[in-house]
């Protein structure tokens, strides 16, 4: 089979950015997933993707075209300075009763530090999500970002998780009882949620609370 320019291409942004699949890229490219197939087909990188790459990265172009060079513009060689892009979807986790907000579309990238990144997790299996909602106070606040690694879904007693309950979703401390599942509050006036063996069935574990950050206004 003949080399393809475009599925390298294709495979290092993967790899420089934590974008996971070619509907991510299209949307990152802002196209139609079938531009990526035509580029494809035509082994050809369109000038257009060296462009909106390197404004929503800051990819180094000359590393876009050929895979050589710094992989950021602002890199040296040698530089030990590497980032990885994280998504971030405009669904929003409930801190509080639930949320019906489950819209994966990306609105932004994030930048993290691809170092610090592989010590919390899986880079490619994490999303950032705004929280709405008082009941993880003061821990995590309303309009905080919370970096989530959708590959870490065993529980650990007292960790928080981002869950889907049914068609909610919320962010919750979770302890483990005997044939029991506590959803807790960190901020006292929102009782825990206990769901029983059966009522686990239900529930989905969609990834470990990571890191958050709060945004002043």
């Amino acid at each position: 089979m003949a080399d393809n320019r475009v599925d390298r291409l294709i495979q290092r942004i993967a790899d420089a950015t934590g974008i996971s699949s070619q509907s991510e890229l299209a949307r990152a490219l802002d196209i139609n997933r079938s531009g990526i197939t035509h580029a494809r087909n035509n082994n050809h990188i369109p000038e257009k993707w060296v462009i909106k790459l390197y404004r929503r990265f800051g990819l180094n172009p000359g590393w876009i075209e050929s895979g050589t060079g710094p992989v950021f513009l602002h890199a040296q060689p040698g530089d030990d300075t590497d980032f990885r892009h994280i998504p971030k979807v405009a669904a929003r986790l409930s801190a509080g009763s639930g949320s019906f907000d489950c819209d994966t579309q990306v609105s932004e990238y994030l930048a993290f530090s691809a170092a610090w990144l592989g010590k919390k997790g899986s880079s490619r299996s994490m999303v950032a999500m705004e929280v709405f909602g008082h009941s993880m106070e003061p821990v995590i606040k309303e309009g905080d970002t919370v970096l989530i690694d959708q590959s870490q879904t065993q529980i650990l007693a007292g960790a928080i998780y981002a869950v889907g309950v049914d068609d909610t979703i919320l962010v919750k401390r979770l302890e483990k009882l005997p044939d029991k599942l506590v959803l807790c509050s960190d901020n006292k006036e929102f009782a825990p949620i206990y769901l029983n063996k059966n009522e686990c069935d239900k529930v989905r574990i969609l990834g470990k609370v990571i890191w958050s950050c709060r945004e002043y206004r």
